[in-house]
């Protein structure tokens, strides 16, 4: 592991999490970054593995358009990784709770692997 320091805008991050702004979440990932998720339909050992700046984007356009809040639990940031917890409640009451690794470079995410556990 690295331990350059980065520049990484975590309210930025924060805002973007907790307004639903896709488009300021969008601008803090690199044009080659990765997503890979694991929830209940993506299991370990076959996650959702979004690759590109692109493909995150309509992700998160999807996520962010969601009836639901987002609330940033926990944000640590060492070097070039970071580490946070995010809940969420749809308008129906279902909880979700992800907890998400970054690995960053020049201040933008660059892969993201997340673990999701929702309400059944």
């Amino acid at each position: 592991m690295s331990t350059t320091e980065t520049t990484f805008n975590v309210e930025a991050f924060r805002r973007g999490i907790e307004d639903r702004d896709a488009a300021a979440l969008i601008d803090l990932y690199g044009d080659d970054a990765e997503l890979r998720i694991v929830d209940r339909t993506s299991p370990p050992s076959s996650p959702r593995v979004l690759s590109g700046k692109q493909a995150v984007a309509a992700y998160l356009t999807d996520v962010c358009a969601r009836d639901m809040t987002h609330h940033l639990e926990r944000f640590v940031v060492q070097g070039d990784t970071a580490a946070y917890l995010e809940s969420c409640r749809y308008a129906d009451g279902t909880r979700v709770l992800c907890s998400a690794v970054l690995d960053l470079a020049g201040g933008r995410i660059m892969r993201q692997v997340g673990v999701q556990a929702w309400d059944e």
